[in-house]
């Protein structure tokens, strides 16, 4: 099938439904060329069309928080002072890159969450 820009949620659905059914095609066969042009093609469209939101960073690290049972005071080997920490989850003070470091590491969540704030 001759593949275009996708323009509709109809055309997207077609395109998906395409994509599954060649998910699995073997390297350097017509398949896997269709595979990679209507890989570009959705995300193309779901980037125009469907944008992903934004994380907040703040919400991110209460969630990890509450999912882990920490506390504020569980961060301060990660952040620094007991002031520190309050300053970050309050929105007072940029997370650095040493601290994103560390919460990546102790979160198990990429780094580059922690450096863009909503």
């Amino acid at each position: 099938m001759n593949w275009k820009v996708i323009k509709s949620e109809e055309e997207h659905a077609t395109a998906v439904k395409r994509i599954i059914e060649i998910f699995h095609a073997e390297p350097n066969t017509p398949e896997d060329d269709e595979l990679g042009i209507l890989s570009l093609l959705i995300k193309d469209y779901e980037d125009k069309n469907h944008p992903m939101p934004e994380l907040d960073v703040l919400e991110v690290i209460k969630i990890k928080m509450k999912e882990k049972g920490i506390k504020n005071k569980d961060l301060e080997p990660i952040i620094g002072s007991k002031g520190h920490v309050s300053a970050v989850l309050s929105g007072k003070r940029d997370i650095t890159l040493k601290m994103a470091q560390k919460l990546k590491n102790y979160f198990g969540i990429p780094a580059e969450v922690f450096l863009h704030r909503a």
